[in-house]
């Protein structure tokens, strides 16, 4: 009987472990909010924040300087999560922006993965420059108009981020430039605020 019993445990033991730390963080952990009522701007094409899962970026003139960390993201954070209803990507662009350059850049991406909820909005600089604002971070847009932070906002439009980050202390947003920090906080941000939703909807149905 001992035998077995130790087998049982050394076999169930693992089991619930991995039950309990796999969904440990996502079930008892929420993103933090750190701003909230982030504006919509003037939809165009239908692109709002309202009710999506926004990750929302701010690209600049220079799209030579911006294109790489593009690319990052789309494997990193784009690609692993796109297929999430009402997950989208959204980058405001200035409207002086080379339109050539820009569609080479939608092209690229296009041929690694479906961008279809990945959206290039063109808006004047001051309207770009109200909403990055009015996110209230201690970020400055660059000359070019552009940032090389990325922001997740919730349906709510709220900005999220992490208020007990290790390196940053309060982190607003995440630098498309550093891979690690795309893969190692990100990514995991990410995943919290869509397992969130997901709870709460399962929840909301088995209260119906």
């Amino acid at each position: 009987m001992r035998k077995y019993f130790v087998l049982g445990v050394l076999f169930i033991l693992p089991i619930v472990a991995y039950l309990f730390f796999a969904s440990g963080i996502h079930n008892f952990a929420k993103l933090p909010v750190l701003q909230e009522n982030v504006p919509e701007f003037e939809a165009i094409s239908g692109v709002q924040f309202q009710d999506k899962i926004t990750v929302l970026g701010f690209l600049g003139n220079t799209i030579e300087r911006e294109g790489g960390d593009l690319f990052n993201l789309n494997q990193k954070i784009f690609k692993p999560f796109r297929e999430f209803d009402d997950f989208q990507f959204v980058y405001l662009v200035p409207e002086t922006i080379d339109a050539a350059e820009l569609d080479k850049v939608r092209t690229e991406l296009a041929r690694l993965t479906d961008i279809s909820n990945w959206y290039f909005v063109n808006l004047p600089q001051e309207t770009i420059a109200s909403v990055f604002e009015s996110l209230n971070t201690p970020y400055d847009l660059m000359a070019d108009g552009g940032s090389k932070y990325i922001f997740i906002v919730d349906k709510a439009r709220n900005l999220r981020g992490r208020d007990d980050d290790e390196d940053e202390g309060v982190l607003y947003g995440y630098d498309s430039s550093d891979i690690a920090e795309l893969s190692n906080k990100m990514k995991d941000d990410v995943k919290i605020i869509l397992a969130e939703y997901r709870l709460a909807l399962k929840k909301n149905n088995a209260d119906r």
